[in-house]
């Protein structure tokens, strides 16, 4: 018995060393952190409202919201005062029992917390003017006031205002099909963008007079949908808007001395304008080259003279937009051209004060017609009748068919590169945010980069389009236009910087640390680099217009645009998207170790190891062997000759299995080379490489970046070579946003101290 029991204990003790040992075993193995693994776990699950594919799904449904509005500036008080029409459609198949409308200008309401969400400090010495605004000014209390929110029966309904967002209580619930309608009063006080901020407002000049840029102005229903329902996310100042479609009849009375557009076909032109302006614009939608003034400069400072105590209503109407915003003045100078797109002719359209010219008047209506013929061609027909560009000091903001831009001469007329190509530059940019987002409808409170990353990369291939369809545009000594961002190397000082002060693209807008690297630039570096390097322009760009006519008039996720991206070219890139988008990891991919062999007749150590370890004889091997150069076994005699005749082995081989006309077209590499590549960054990435040969001829290779996928730190290649190779490069064109390429050369490259540079520059 006694011998039995500790024979169970015996047996007992070692089943638990087993298992101890298996438990160990698993506690020492890993997940899978392969940069090639699959980003399920990311990605939300595929269902009837938004497919695998990254198409809109069978029950996919998306809300309406239409608004009749009567709008009036007070142009002495600066006053915004307005009665709205709210009818909103419920398509989805959920029953709602309250509406979110959105009241952003009351991120600018005095007891506002969102001037209080960043931390503030004192500066020992600072100017006057700004300890003043700091400490000293009263805060300008621009919020909504809401005078009456009822049904269209006058009956009140009950609302609660928190912060940005008014719950309005329905009198009873709304099924899928319903439409409900309400009445909004309100009034607010209008900024001055120029000293208070904000992406609306005005801008007051010397003699008085405004220039009125006005959005956000509005009360405005919030997105209902399948994704997270309500997008009620209150409005900080930063992240943008997520807004349904839907259809807009607006009338706006301002002094009868202005000029005003904005959203929508203007119903009531031959009321406003002169006979002369009607000829005018008659003459500009027939003219596709050059812009023709509306209204001139002389015209212009002619009114700035006046103070009309008569008013003009001017109609605007919009069919399936998102937003709406309007622009008005006395100082407007307005020229207008057509452009075809596909069968419709669109009107490009400026609106700007003399302060603008002379770069306004040469540049601005041209930068509108060559930015939709480009998105155009990348994504679909612009489908609205017309794109405004409007002269605002300060200011870079986009709305459905009309935004605003800054840059602006000195006061003798005069402007710089910067100035110029800053103009373009932001003209192009919120011109093409007519296509990201106001019709590929991103939500822009969550999603930056799917609005700005999308449109800065658009903006990269505008800029080069306008520099190369007008060249008269750029300054002497520029080959291309000098884009500021989209280009790899511009980014690698970004990604390459403090860890800590970086965060992922896929990261709330509010929430990033350096907000225009991570929502503009790096994804637009991303998506440029996988057109040029990765997929080539053909697969993305077939790809990327697919996703656009799938999301047009839509609200697509993320996911959607990954998935979309893949499906229509078969290109698998869930490691691209993980690096690039979910991480904060850099690209640096550089040479570790060449080693150059021949080919000799004697036996090497490898070989005389590998037989004495398998007890084999060495002649009956039958081997060819390569010898390192510099090596112990190295002889100088084996740089002469075709490397089958330095193996009698190999000779006889090509003898006994090759015809001579065979053996005439066979190559005959002199040289062999073992290449290892590392990787000190985390980003995996091509390989591009390119060869120099002795004879002065280079030659580029791109290894797929799946050379990675078993080893994330080094990998080699075998090179067989005719010809001698005298020097390797990595990413020769600086197309991968490589952090540091101090290790890209082989040999490697010694490069110029800061001081000598400074020595040599002096002394030459």
């Amino acid at each position: 018995m006694r011998i039995l029991k500790s024979l169970c204990l015996a047996i007992a003790f070692i089943s638990l060393n087993v298992v101890a040992q298996e438990q160990e075993a698993r506690k020492s193995s890993h997940t899978n952190q392969n940069k090639f693994k699959q980003l399920y776990d990311e990605f939300a699950t595929p269902n009837m409202f938004r497919t695998g594919s990254g198409a809109p799904g069978p029950a996919y449904y998306q809300q309406q919201a239409d608004y009749k509005m009567d709008l009036e500036i007070n142009d002495e008080t600066a006053v915004l005062s307005g009665y709205e029409t709210i009818t909103y459609t419920n398509n989805s198949p959920d029953e709602l029992t309250y509406l979110w409308v959105q009241l952003d200008q009351n991120v600018r309401a005095k007891d506002s917390p969102s001037k209080d969400i960043n931390s503030s400090t004192i500066t020992p010495a600072q100017s006057a003017s700004r300890f003043t605004s700091s400490y000293m000014s009263e805060s300008f209390d621009g919020g909504f006031n809401i005078e009456s929110v009822t049904s269209t029966d006058g009956k009140a309904l009950s609302h609660t205002i928190n912060q940005t967002m008014m719950r309005v209580e329905l009198p009873k619930a709304m099924k899928t099909g319903d439409k409900f309608s309400f009445d909004i009063k309100w009034w607010y006080q209008i900024n001055n963008h120029v000293t208070d901020g904000g992406r609306s407002g005005y801008e007051l000049f010397p003699d008085g007079n405004r220039n009125y840029v006005i959005a956000q102005f509005y009360p405005r229903m919030a997105v209902y949908n399948d994704v997270e329902g309500w997008q009620n996310s209150q409005f900080w100042g930063r992240d943008e808007f997520a807004l349904p479609f839907g259809n807009f009849e607006v009338n706006i009375t301002v002094p009868a001395d202005h000029l005003l557009d904005g959203t929508g076909r203007l119903m009531n032109r031959k009321d406003l304008f002169s006979k002369d302006m009607m000829k005018r614009y008659e003459k500009a939608k027939k003219s596709y080259n050059e812009p023709v003034v509306i209204s001139t400069q002389a015209e212009a400072e002619a009114r700035e003279k006046g103070r009309s105590k008569k008013k003009n209503t001017w109609k605007l109407y919009a069919e399936n937009v998102r937003d709406f915003g309007f622009a008005t003045s006395r100082k407007y100078i307005w020229d207008m051209m057509a452009v075809k797109l596909g069968d419709r002719d669109v009107m490009a359209v400026s609106l700007y004060s003399k302060e603008g010219n002379p770069l306004w008047e040469q540049w601005s209506t041209k930068a509108v017609a060559s930015t939709l013929k480009t998105y155009s061609r990348m994504t679909f027909d612009y489908p609205y009748h017309k794109a405004i560009s409007v002269h605002a000091k300060r200011q870079g903001m986009e709305y459905p068919m009309i935004c605003w831009n800054y840059g602006r001469p000195d006061e003798n007329g005069k402007y710089d590169d910067r100035t110029k190509y800053g103009m373009m530059s932001v003209i192009i940019h919120e011109v093409g945010h007519n296509f990201f987002p106001m019709i590929v409808n991103s939500d822009e409170r969550q999603w930056t980069w799917m609005d700005e990353g999308l449109n800065t990369f658009m903006q990269y291939v505008a800029e080069q389009d306008f520099g190369a369809w007008n060249p008269g545009a750029l300054s002497t000594g520029d080959a291309s236009y000098p884009s500021r961002r989209g280009p790899a190397k511009n980014i690698t000082k970004y990604m390459g910087g403090n860890q800590d002060k970086i965060a992922p693209i896929m990261t709330k807008g509010l929430n990033t640390y350096q907000f225009g690297n991570n929502a503009y630039g790096k994804p637009a570096t991303s998506l440029n680099i996988l057109r040029e390097t990765v997929m080539g322009r053909e697969l993305f760009d077939y790809a990327f217009k697919e996703y656009t006519h799938r999301w047009m008039f839509k609200h697509p996720t993320p996911e959607d645009f990954f998935r979309t991206m893949e499906d229509a070219s078969a290109f698998d890139l869930d490691w691209y998207w993980r690096g690039w988008f979910y991480t904060t990891d850099w690209v640096d991919i550089g040479l570790k170790d060449v080693k150059k062999y021949y080919v000799s007749s004697v036996p090497n150590q490898y070989a005389k190891n590998y037989a004495a370890t398998n007890n084999r004889n060495l002649d009956d091997l039958n081997w060819v062997y390569l010898v390192e150069e510099g090596s112990e076994e190295f002889d100088e005699k084996l740089r002469e000759g075709t490397s089958a005749d330095n193996s009698p082995t190999l000779k006889e081989y090509m003898m006994d299995n090759f015809s001579a006309e065979e053996r005439k077209t066979i190559k005959q590499p002199k040289y062999f080379y073992n290449i290892t590549f590392e990787k000190p960054g985390g980003l995996v990435m091509p390989i591009i490489v390119e060869f120099t040969y002795a004879d002065g001829t280079t030659k580029t290779e791109t290894y797929p970046a799946q050379i990675w996928r078993f080893n994330d730190n080094e990998v080699s290649k075998a090179i067989a070579s005719e010809k001698e190779i005298v020097s390797i490069k990595v990413d020769p064109k600086l197309e991968t946003a490589d952090i540091d390429t101090s290790n890209n050369s082989w040999p490697k490259e010694v490069k110029e101290s800061d001081f000598d540079a400074f020595k040599n520059k002096v002394k030459g």
